[in-house]
């Protein structure tokens, strides 16, 4: 990478999108100007977080600053993973097999399906009543 360059992804799950700007630094990891311990607050959260910079072994060449929103907490999480992967790949394309070996270059497209019309929820039914 050049003098001062960032690259920039984007991750999404769910309804959260995270825009990742990585840059070489010490390792450090920002969430909306928190740091992502503060921000993630369990260790099985911030363990995926971290996963595509263990996975690409560049934990601590580069910082990361990431801008999330939308969502839960573990939407967020899965966006953020998701745009770190993306951004490495960007990086080094040499990387490729091992973060698509380790499924973090896909996007889970599950999503809350909608409420239908006429019933309370998207699959329950009003009660039936026979009398």
């Amino acid at each position: 990478m050049s003098e001062e360059a960032t690259l920039i992804a984007t991750g999404r799950r769910k309804t959260s999108v995270a825009r990742v700007r990585l840059k070489e630094g010490s390792g450090r990891i920002t969430v909306n100007e928190r740091p992502f311990e503060d921000y993630f607050p369990t260790v099985s959260l911030q363990n995926n977080v971290l996963e595509p910079l263990q996975v690409a072994n560049a934990s601590q060449k580069y910082d990361v600053d990431v801008r999330a929103h939308g969502g839960g907490v573990v939407a967020q999480v899965g966006a953020v993973r998701l745009g770190i992967a993306r951004a490495l790949l960007k990086l080094d394309a040499e990387l490729r097999p091992p973060l698509k070996e380790a499924g973090l270059l896909r996007r889970d497209p599950r999503a809350k399906e909608r409420k239908k019309a006429g019933q309370p929820g998207a699959r329950k039914r009003f009660q039936f009543s026979k009398r």
